[in-house]
Parts: C-alpha cells; structure tokens; sequence
C-alpha cells in the first residue's frame, strides 16, 4: 500500500505542476509569472511545439487581409511573448503597416527582438516591442487599427480590464483577434474565462460587435469582433 508520505509527496508534485506548468504560475501573482516567463524565454517555442505554418494561415493572413487596404495601418498584440503572431503577420504579405508587440517580460520581448529585429529577414523597420502591462496599456485611445491577444487572457490576473483596454487603444471599426482556452485543460483554470461562449459574452459585455469563433487548435478557439462606431 502506499504510505502516507509518498501520498503527499505525489499530492505535492501534481499541485507543483498545477501551479507552474499547467496554469503558468498564474495564480501566483503577476511577479512569479513574469519571472517564469523569463526563465523558460529561451525555450518557450519548442516547449510550446509552435508551428508557423499554422499561425501564418489562420492568424497572420486573415489579419493581413484586415489591414490591407489601411495605409500606415497600425497593429498591437498584446502579451506578445515571442512575437509569434507579430512574425505571422509580419510574413503575410508586403503591409504598409507599424506592428507593435507588448509583454510584461523583458526575456520574451529579447527572443522575440532576435526572430524579428536581429536576424537577415529583420522587419526591424516596422516592429515596436514594449515592455509593459496588458491590465494597463500605454496608448492613447483609439489607436490602433487591429488588436490581437493569443494564448494569454487565461493566464491574466483580470481578464475584463485586459480586453476593456484592448478595447479602449482600438479604434472605432478595427478589429480584434483573441484566442479562448477551450480545451481539457481549461477546467483546470478556476475562475478564468475559459470554455466556449464565455469569452464571445465577455467581448459583447465590453461593446465589442460582429463577434465570430473559430475552431483553431484542439486547446484554443480562435475569436473575431469589431468595435462598433459610435452612436
């Protein structure tokens, strides 16, 4: 039989893996998250399996085809990390567009500053990356043309003041992507906005119309809506 300690010692590990693995030390605090994201900056990809190839089709390109037709269109993705969605968009196509990432951690803004800025492909040019914080963004309102958020809001300490501010730098007819944590794993985020229709009421509580989902990884939906213009 198993005795009591190596009980707890497996109660221990799984609540370990709980905390830092699976919710990505977001109960924690924002302090321990960031600081994880730090650690892991330099292996974040590969843990993550990311494919490119996937992102440019169902995220870089319909983004591009958003903004197209928008000189001088400018882009924020926010809680950017690697500037994985920033790289898709940025390889959809020959854009007149400023694209801007935002991350609370300076170790993902250095890995996405070496696949976008640093390497013979930099889009340099065109790509802003800003150290900030998602619950408070830096930017006048009605900024930005296109707002995206992917693989993130699960993991914010308040995800309505997240796309209330997102919704507030977006100007009135842009548009804003955002992914929704759907899979198995979203049951083991307590609290959060996970599960299909409680981000798409999130967004119509905020205002945000033309709200539309789409299946995109066996974890994440992925969601679509506009800012109404005033009435």
């Amino acid at each position: 039989m198993m005795s009591c300690l190596t009980l707890l010692f497996l109660i221990l590990v799984a609540l370990a893996y709980w905390l830092v693995v699976t919710t990505e030390g977001t109960y924690l605090g924002t302090r321990a998250v960031v600081r994880l994201y730090d650690w892991t900056a330099r292996h974040y990809n590969r843990i993550k399996k990311f494919g490119f190839v996937d992102e440019a089709r169902f995220v870089g390109l319909p983004l591009a085809r958003m903004i197209e037709d928008m000189p001088g269109a400018r882009h924020l993705d926010v809680a950017t990390g690697t500037g994985r969605a920033l790289l898709a968009l940025a390889a959809a196509g020959d854009l007149d567009a400023t694209l801007v990432g935002v991350d609370h951690s300076q170790g993902m803004l250095l890995e996405a500053q070496r696949d976008l800025m640093d390497g013979e492909n930099s889009q340099g040019e065109r790509i802003q990356l800003i150290q900030g914080d998602a619950h408070d963004l830096m930017f006048a309102d009605a900024t930005f043309d296109a707002v995206s958020c992917l693989e993130a809001l699960e993991f914010m300490r308040d995800t309505p003041q997240v796309v209330r501010e997102m919704a507030r730098v977006l100007k009135p007819g842009g548009v804003l992507l955002v992914s929704n944590r759907v899979g198995l794993e979203a049951w083991f985020l307590p609290g959060r906005h996970c599960g299909r229709g409680r981000m798409e009421a999130l967004l119509d509580r905020e205002g945000l119309a033309e709200i539309n989902t789409h299946r995109w990884q066996v974890d994440y939906d992925l969601i679509w809506a506009i800012k109404p213009y005033a009435q």
